[in-house]
């Protein structure tokens, strides 16, 4: 009888050790890692930069590449503005897109920029463009201004100049 006794107690002893680790294990395990929720896409966690296009003429394309760790949403159309303007650039309504462009870590955004038309006026020659991601209600900007640079010898702007909502991909930003 003190042999069953023995055994009894040393097996429920096992069992709970065996218990113990299996939970310390499945614990540590157990709690994937929590996804980094989507921030504003500003100049800090960006690298914003500009080309001329061949096609369509007098147009810009302007790309935003997140740079951060964490997925940035490009809400509505950057604020632009052509050397020391006192306007932002006109924005292109129809050119919103169904939804809010997210950018992963390396992915980019782009927007169209149309700089100049027969029927625009007051054109000169910009040396520099500033520009400032929009909030999410598109009533201020997010971050500080940033100023990616213009091709060589600046781009002629005139009175007819505009800039398209966010897009994913180049073909739509240059559709405007």
């Amino acid at each position: 009888m003190r042999k069953s006794h023995r055994t009894a107690a040393v097996l429920a002893t096992l069992t709970a050790a065996l218990s113990l680790t299996t939970l310390a294990g499945t614990s540590a395990t157990a709690a994937p890692a929590k996804a980094a929720a989507p921030v504003a896409c500003t100049a800090a966690t960006t690298k914003v930069t500009v080309q001329e296009v061949q096609r369509p003429l007098n147009h810009l394309l302007l790309t935003a590449k997140n740079t951060g760790t964490k997925p940035c949403y490009a809400y509505n159309a950057p604020f632009l503005r052509f050397d020391d303007a006192q306007a932002a650039t006109h924005v292109v309504e129809d050119s919103q897109p169904q939804s809010v462009i997210t950018l992963k870590p390396g992915e980019s955004a782009y927007a169209g920029i149309g700089t100049s038309s027969p029927e625009g006026s007051e054109g000169h020659q910009a040396e520099k463009l500033g520009v400032l991601f929009s909030n999410r209600a598109m009533d201020g900007g997010a971050g500080s201004t940033t100023y990616p640079k213009l091709p060589a010898g600046g781009v002629y702007v005139d009175s007819s100049a505009y800039v398209t909502y966010w897009q994913s991909n180049p073909a739509d930003a240059l559709v405007w």
